[in-house]
């Protein structure tokens, strides 16, 4: 039985291992995953607050390999490892099905469900991944932390037409010059109260981050 090990100096070590360990799990599924390259890293399009995973097929690989990477977001070695599980039946699939029913039939092999695009392990991987994650040991990582989206219009001045209702937002750099003009009744607009929604609570706020995490995308293809 394999030992724990808390050797791994960088990521790319530590997740190549995952794969390793990954493997009996998907043999057992029917499945052979194929010569893969894993990263830390962002990914090359979508969007980095909400993508987990990406893994490119072997046509854009210099080396003729999947390229996989994996956000650094993430930092929890059964998240991490639940994403990689992900990606890795892209790599079966060379991404050809995309998030199809080819894809749908590899994640339900090796037990992932949900949601294809945002397929996730059920309770019984969980426990498996639990388990490799201490043969693994500490992911040599911490995760990186997103900034506050910037504020939406919601919270810009606006100015209305009070014929019309014909509205714009006004920019802070050319608030001196004060409201414009209508272009359609030729009047001064008027300024609106700045409206700024009530800060969550606290509990609120972590609602709001866990419906966030329940709807990431996993992977893109």
């Amino acid at each position: 039985m394999s030992q724990s090990n808390s050797s791994h100096t960088t990521r790319e070590a530590w997740l190549q291992d995952g794969v390793r360990h990954l493997e009996p799990i998907f043999a057992k599924a029917g499945y052979v995953i194929p010569p893969v390259r894993v990263s830390c890293g962002f990914p090359a399009s979508s969007s980095p607050r909400t993508t987990l995973g990406q893994c490119w097929p072997r046509e854009r690989s210099g080396g003729g390999v999947n390229e996989i990477f994996i956000s650094p977001k993430l930092d929890d070695p059964v998240t991490l490892l639940d994403t990689l599980v992900h990606e890795l039946c892209h790599a079966v699939d060379d991404c050809h099905s995309g998030h199809g029913e080819d894809f749908k039939g590899i994640c339900q092999a090796v037990g992932l469900e949900g949601p294809a695009r945002m397929a996730h392990a059920s309770e019984a991987l969980q426990v498996r991944l639990m388990t490799i994650g201490q043969k693994l040991g500490p992911y040599p990582h911490q995760a990186i932390v997103f900034p506050p989206p910037r504020a939406s219009n919601l919270s810009r001045n606006k100015a209305k037409c009070p014929q019309c209702g014909y509205e714009v937002t006004l920019l802070k750099r050319w608030a001196s010059y004060g409201a414009p003009i209508c272009p359609k009744d030729n009047l001064r607009m008027e300024e609106l109260a700045l409206s700024i929604p009530a800060a969550d609570t606290d509990e609120e706020a972590k609602e709001k981050e866990r419906q966030a995490e329940r709807e990431i995308r996993r992977a893109i293809s």
